[in-house]
């Protein structure tokens, strides 16, 4: 992470990170065509990584927030409906991109 960034207050920078976070869900929501394999492959997270991330996070703070919770929060609305709605059957191609990225690690 950089360490020359100009001078923010936490509150601030707080503010700016929850607004970027709101608008990459936004993103994602807006962008359903972007299957999680392909975000996996590309960028090494998916909506399921996002979702995981903000249940840990919450635990860290104390925060009582459901595995259900966190899932609906990313997904903008149950898991079960999205992948139901939105969610394709991964292609031989996908499956062998991703078996070469969790390769490279």
């Amino acid at each position: 992470m950089t360490t020359d960034l100009p001078a923010l207050s936490s509150e601030d920078r707080d503010k700016l990170d929850a607004a970027s976070f709101r608008r990459l869900l936004a993103h994602l929501d807006e962008n359903t065509d972007v299957q999680n394999i392909d975000l996996m492959i590309l960028a090494g997270f998916c909506r399921n990584c996002l979702s995981k991330w903000y249940k840990a996070e919450a635990d860290a703070l104390g925060v009582d927030v459901t595995d259900d919770y966190a899932r609906r929060r990313v997904y903008g609305m149950d898991y079960g409906e999205w992948k139901e709605k939105y969610q394709k059957p991964a292609t031989q191609e996908q499956l062998d991109a991703m078996k070469a990225r969790q390769a490279e690690k």
